[in-house]
């Protein structure tokens, strides 16, 4: 890498030398000969650099600059730890609780609360294909015994790529493992080996891909925390707890981080020759091997350096919020190695050895899918949201008189008259106190209402006290002034339940006072009875179209 030796050069030599390295990184065309060889080798000579940092086992006595705390991304807090001015990676330290999910963790079984076929968390396991290797082989026929060397390179592993499509609302048919193929290896008469197959991945739109542990280990890791503490949430363990991750900004030594380094389980620079007839260490005493290793050390450090820009993962997820055009690539195959047809020289003439391929990545990818509404529904169990959403929509929810009947996010499609735009209404589980703490059915669910930009909050008239239901919702979702972000309107539902009486309309003036505190609109209705529906849709629309304007 060039770390802090491109400061030292002019802008052509910058360049130059970048397009030197780039040529010496591909290797000639089938059927080289030695004078091609030779210009290659020599180009690898000259672009040849000192020991890679990345493998140096002894560390910098440089002292490092003060530590950096900084709340980086709205999504998530990330502590800078150091920032050394001698490497191009960032020590940041996260929560691990932002590379997992709960359900993975949780004892109970992962598919008890759902509804029909709907997933919206899956961790999978990707692994893009190994490269193959190189052969090593010399032309034959029926003139002489052995002839010049043939032996082909390695084909690239396979590569794992994702599609963002309109149409799906589950990632109920993902795999739980995608392997992308090998490369083949080489072949004789200078045959390179077939490529890998690739694998894609097609996903809901909506769809968030972030990086993630391995969740066996952390399942191990976290139900041991839990066992030797008496006390403690799962929420507050993972809170607890902290991952430290290599990060890169967007450019050499920058300090904010934005990507997760990936490293290959590869052989390190210098190393990965396969020997056939003569064995590694004869071939180790012999100078005109050394200078050659030497000299191809050079092409795997410019393999390293390639993989190193392109073996990126965003830190803070992968966000498909349209579809795409062309597949992304997540995880890239590795790269062939080289035939022994490559190494012929006017000094080696029989080069009876070879390079292996590069490995592949295998990486745990956590797929969530947040749906895309204009509204969210939000409200207590059994304060009337899947019924609301039954009046005003042709969505079916599931309806009942007990807590928690829906279990699962449903998206409703309101139709206005000819001319007006169609808006999306999203309703999630309910939501209880300490929901924050896993109390009921937690948070998990709240990733379906945060692209919303206006809430509904749905509360019971028939509720002792509904301002203070309207107070515990608010508190849950993350306080007044993030509730204070979003366009809202506060239903009060039930309002038919003994109607006469006076104390369902202080109830009402209640919370009344305190919407116009905060400018937020109100209206009472009974979706039960159908009552005042058809405004509420109007309000629903304007709040919608406000959105769209915001």
């Amino acid at each position: 890498m060039k770390r802090g030796l491109s400061l030292r050069l002019n802008c052509s030599g910058i360049c130059g030398r970048r397009l030197l390295s780039q040529k010496s990184i591909n290797a000639p065309d089938n059927a080289p000969r030695a004078a091609d060889n030779e210009q290659w080798l020599d180009q690898l000579r000259r672009t040849r650099r000192g020991p890679n940092p990345a493998f140096s086992s002894t560390q910098s006595n440089d002292p490092l600059p003060d530590r950096v705390k900084k709340q980086n991304s709205n999504r998530f807090p990330v502590e800078i730890l150091s920032s050394p001015p001698d490497t191009q990676y960032i020590e940041v330290e996260a929560a691990l609780a932002n590379f997992t999910s709960i359900k993975y963790l949780q004892h109970f079984d992962r598919h008890k609360h759902r509804q029909g076929n709907f997933v919206d968390v899956r961790i999978i396991k990707c692994r893009s294909g190994n490269g193959g290797d190189g052969v090593v082989s010399f032309f034959r026929d029926a003139g002489r015994s052995i002839g010049p060397p043939d032996g082909g390179d390695g084909g690239d592993g396979g590569s794992v790529y994702v599609l963002a499509v309109e149409g799906l609302n589950s990632l109920s048919k993902l795999r739980t493992t995608y392997i992308a193929s090998e490369g083949s290896n080489g072949a004789s008469d200078q045959l390179d080996g077939a490529r890998g197959k690739d694998i894609l991945i097609t996903v809901p739109v909506g769809t968030v891909i972030r990086w993630c542990m391995d969740p066996k280990l952390t399942r191990e890791f976290v139900h041991k925390k839990l066992k030797d503490q008496n006390e403690g949430s799962l929420r507050a363990i993972l809170n607890d707890n902290k991952v430290r991750l290599d990060c890169t900004g967007k450019y050499e030594l920058d300090t904010h981080p934005k990507n997760i380094q990936l490293f290959r389980d590869a052989y390190k620079p210098g190393e990965g020759w396969l020997f056939k007839g003569k064995h590694e260490e004869y071939h180790k005493d012999k100078d005109w091997f050394i200078d050659l290793s030497k000299k191809v050390e050079s092409y795997d450090l410019n393999l390293y350096d390639t993989e190193l820009r392109e073996d990126k993962f965003p830190l803070f997820g992968l966000d498909l919020n349209k579809p795409t055009d062309k597949p992304i690539c997540l995880l890239k195959g590795g790269k062939g190695g080289l035939g022994n047809m490559h190494f012929l020289t006017n000094l080696i003439r029989n080069p009876r050895f070879a390079k292996s391929g590069r490995k592949g990545l295998e990486q745990y990818l956590m797929f969530e899918l947040k749906s895309i509404a204009d509204l969210g529904l939000v409200g207590l169990p059994n304060a009337g949201k899947s019924t609301i959403l039954n009046r005003i929509s042709n969505a079916k929810p599931r309806i009942g008189h007990w807590e928690f009947t829906t279990l699962s996010p449903t998206i409703g499609t309101i139709d206005l008259n000819v001319g007006e735009s169609s808006f999306t209404v999203a309703d999630i589980p309910g939501i209880v106190k300490d929901a924050s703490h896993d109390r009921g059915m937690g948070l998990e669910f709240l990733r379906h209402i945060e692209r919303s930009k206006g809430w509904v909050f749905v509360v019971s008239i028939a509720n002792d006290d509904p301002m203070a239901d309207l107070q515990i919702l608010i508190n849950e979702l993350g306080g007044l002034e993030k509730v204070k972000a979003k366009n809202v309107l506060v239903v009060c539902n039930k309002a038919d339940i003994d109607c006469n009486k006076e104390e369902p309309i202080l109830k009402f003036q209640k919370v009344k006072e305190f919407c116009s505190e905060h400018n937020w609109d109100v209206l009472p209705m009974s979706a039960l009875k159908g009552e005042n529906v058809d405004i509420l849709v109007q309000k629903m629309a304007k709040c919608a179209e406000a959105v769209r304007l915001s």
